[in-house]
């Protein structure tokens, strides 16, 4: 779960082990024999497993210091309220997976401790606010039924922000994944004083707030343009003629105090994430297939997967606005770049003498699939250009899906999709033993504060020991 942290610039969480969650924050499901820390399967004192490389995006220390004696990294010393805590986001993480309402006898089961210690832990959830039971189902056998436990509905909250062009964004997510609220206002940013931006963003953001009715964990918000973490500072954003803003220090003081600090992240990438992570994770794409071509067991041309559900773990979102931005999730993973700045398809080329784009160069993708080129020649004049700029992704990172977001989904450009699979037909070089699926965004214009919210839910699902320190002392 750092990992995912590391993708938005927010600080890893504290008490990281193997245990608690996976890369994408999912860690071992309900039942999943999952051993604790300082359980016999990592006896206490140890700091978890031998060190090794994560996948891309991941942060790659594991919790490790600095070359000991042979050169090799030596652990940490595992303490025992490291161990606690570790045992704790287990069993969070076991009770935000589980399809049903769990009984503290069958996570004591599925981590190997014992009933008191179970019982322990998920009381100081409780506490917490971070989990709630629920009343047993009737019994139906000798003994009298456990209460089941499930996230707070009610518990500490995620708020996302968002700016863009044309509009300002605000919504609240809570710990079970719900949204609660999200509030839109339209209207111009450009040439307009960042303080008077952020000052309305405020604004937004109480309304989201009190409409939700719930504590708010921290805010996350969500800006077009390349961020440079951990301060916040927007290097560039030429949609909004913003060049080196830090906005962290003014969004600590127009935002109410939270217990998470606010952070910042590119609009695209947190749409990305919340596509990632948007519930059930399978498509079905037939006119793709139908169009394409499809594929066998064996990989040979042929008819058997047209209707088969597709898992979307690594694909390209491309999220349309008046720029364009895009996402590259690997293993529902965002990749994010050496610097962060991933993703910026929308200054790829398309036209060497186009007109000229916003950011100084001529014949960029925004010149051409952006929403005032969408309004002025229509999507069907969009899709070539926008097809060939994918296409481009995909043969350079092997990717099997695009998925179309922003004001791409909408309706009104429903004729954008089949362009673009004609051109990633034509320009993916392994299209014919692998069509490129295309899908249309299941969160739709409002992905972008969805996922910020989501990611600072999170953050209190990969570590609730930090969220119940981090609430103490705010």
């Amino acid at each position: 779960m750092d990992r995912l942290w590391h993708c938005q610039g927010m600080p890893a969480p504290t008490s990281r082990t193997s245990h608690d969650t996976d890369a994408t924050g999912d860690g071992p499901g309900a039942g999943a024999a999952a051993a604790p820390v300082g359980s016999a399967a990592e006896p206490a004192g140890s700091a978890g497993p031998v060190s090794r490389p994560g996948p891309i995006g991941s942060s790659g220390h594991f919790g490790l210091t600095g070359p000991g004696p042979t050169g090799r990294a030596v652990p940490n010393p595992a303490r025992q309220a490291s161990i606690r805590n570790a045992n704790l986001a287990l069993l969070y993480r076991l009770i935000l997976d589980a399809p049903a309402p769990i009984s503290r006898a069958s996570l004591a089961a599925a981590t190997g401790v014992t009933r008191a210690t179970a019982s322990t832990l998920a009381d100081t959830l409780l506490e917490a606010g971070l989990i709630t039971e629920v009343s047993p189902p009737p019994a139906t056998g000798a003994g009298r039924p456990a209460a089941g436990l499930v996230p707070a509905a009610g518990g500490p909250a995620g708020l996302g922000l968002e700016i863009n062009v044309d509009y300002l964004a605000a919504c609240v997510v809570d710990l079970t994944g719900a949204v609660r609220s999200t509030v839109i206002r339209h209207g111009d940013q450009r040439d307009r004083a960042v303080s008077d931006v952020l000052a309305d963003l405020a604004v937004l953001g109480a309304d989201a707030t009190a409409e939700a009715g719930l504590g708010i964990a921290g805010a996350a918000v969500a800006v077009p343009g390349l961020v440079e973490n951990p301060h916040g500072r927007i290097r560039r954003a030429p949609n909004l003629a913003w060049q080196d803003f830090e906005i962290g220090a003014e969004l600590r003081r127009v935002l109410p105090d939270t217990p998470f600090e606010p952070v910042i992240g590119n609009e695209a990438d947190f749409a990305a994430l919340a596509e990632a992570h948007a519930g059930p994770d399978t498509y079905v794409d037939s006119e793709a297939r139908a169009v394409l071509g499809t594929q066998t067991a064996d990989g040979a041309p042929g008819t058997a997967s047209v209707e088969q559900p597709i898992p979307l773990t690594d694909f390209l979102y491309v999220s349309g606005e008046i720029g364009v931005g895009a996402g590259v999730i690997l293993g529902r993973e965002l990749f994010r770049g050496a610097r962060g700045w991933a993703g910026e398809i929308g200054h790829i080329t398309v036209e060497p003498d186009g007109a000229l784009c916003r950011c100084g160069a001529r014949g960029c993708l925004e010149t051409v699939a952006g929403l005032e080129a969408l309004h002025r020649d229509g999507p069907e004049a969009a899709a070539p250009g926008l097809g060939r700029a994918a296409a481009a992704a995909v043969n350079l990172l092997d990717l099997p899906a695009v998925v179309l977001g922003g004001v791409y989904a909408r309706p009104e450009f429903a004729a954008l999709v089949p362009g673009v699979r004609k051109a990633l037909a034509e320009h993916v070089i392994s299209a014919r033993w692998a069509p490129v699926t295309v899908h249309v965004s299941r969160r739709g214009t409002a992905a972008a504060v969805t996922g910020a919210a989501t990611a600072v839910v999170r953050r209190v699902h990969a570590d609730p020991a930090a969220w119940m320190s981090a609430a103490l002392t705010a």
